[in-house]
């Protein structure tokens, strides 16, 4: 009777243990499985933001930022400018000629090339070095709206000491400033093509002293090469001169300051300063998105 109960028993727990644990097994896996599908089914990202507000608020966000420590450096440039005029006006005749619109067009061109290229030059470099890029990298934003907006908001601090130094220049060369006009033109382009290539230098520099170097010798470049006619310098010269970005704006406003200013030559220069500030820009857009990825 005994042994009849225990190999009953036998032969029931097994089966009884078996079904059990199988009970468990399927009543955990069908949870497990629904836990699984439920957290897998991760909730859609909100669209990137579209690039016109993008950029507008990186350009408010850079101009509230740099207003206070940028008017110094603007004063520096547009006395350093009015300063450099004065000196060539020594050795340079009154009047509308070739070397004097070109020394007043040069002078004023090169308050963009301090503020635009120089500074923005600097200002990537040490955003690279300190590990800022990787706060604009989070943020929803297209990559050119980052260096528009900067770009735009460095070129905007110049517009007053373009004004102030092609006013003062034409005054004390005795040009006439009926064209003076053209810098609503000459600034914006000018400035897109010299921010864009000092934020490329920035990005593209390994350490941030190179991009402080290639800074300061594109603004040297843009002193020597823009306050003298490209006839009076030789080839190799004026093949570098030619290169610089700022040199077509330079020629639009030197001729716009003379006494009949060929108004055709003047929009080509503006033409090419354009194409040349979209491919400037272009190129630091492509640079920041290098220099964010690394």
């Amino acid at each position: 009777m005994s042994t009849a109960t225990a190999g009953a028993r036998k032969a029931e727990g097994p089966g009884g243990a078996g079904e059990s644990a199988g009970a468990r097994n399927g009543r955990s896996g069908g949870s497990g499985t629904g836990e699984r599908s439920g957290g897998a089914a991760a909730a859609p990202l909100a669209p990137g933001a579209a690039l016109w507000p993008s950029l507008a608020a990186v350009y408010r966000a850079q101009l509230s930022r740099a207003r206070v420590a940028r008017i110094p450096l603007l004063f520096v440039a547009t006395f350093q400018s009015i300063g450099i005029m004065v000196l060539m006006r020594g050795v340079v005749d009154g009047g509308p000629g070739d070397e004097a619109r070109a020394v007043v067009a040069g002078s004023s061109v090169l308050v963009v090339a301090f503020v635009a290229l120089n500074l923005l030059a600097q200002y990537f470099g040490q955003l690279r070095a300190s590990g800022g890029l990787d706060h604009y990298a989070t943020l929803p934003v297209p990559p050119a709206a980052v260096v528009l907006g900067a770009a735009a908001a460095y070129a905007s601090f110049t517009v007053p000491g373009v004004a102030v130094t092609a006013v003062a220049g034409s005054l004390l060369y005795g040009l006439p400033m009926g064209g003076l006009w053209v810098l609503a033109a000459v600034v914006p382009l000018a400035g897109a093509a010299l921010a864009g290539l000092g934020a490329a230098l920035g990005l593209l520099a390994p350490r941030q002293e190179l991009a402080t170097l290639c800074g300061q010798l594109g603004m040297s470049a843009a002193l020597l090469l823009g306050v003298l006619p490209g006839g009076a310098l030789p080839g190799p010269v004026r093949l570098l001169r030619d290169l610089l970005p700022s040199t077509y704006g330079v020629e639009a406003l030197a001729a716009a300051l003379g006494p009949e200013p060929p108004w055709g030559s003047v929009a080509v220069d503006l033409g090419v300063c354009a194409a040349v500030g979209a491919a400037a820009l272009a190129a630091a857009t492509w640079a920041y998105r290098r220099a964010a990825v690394r």
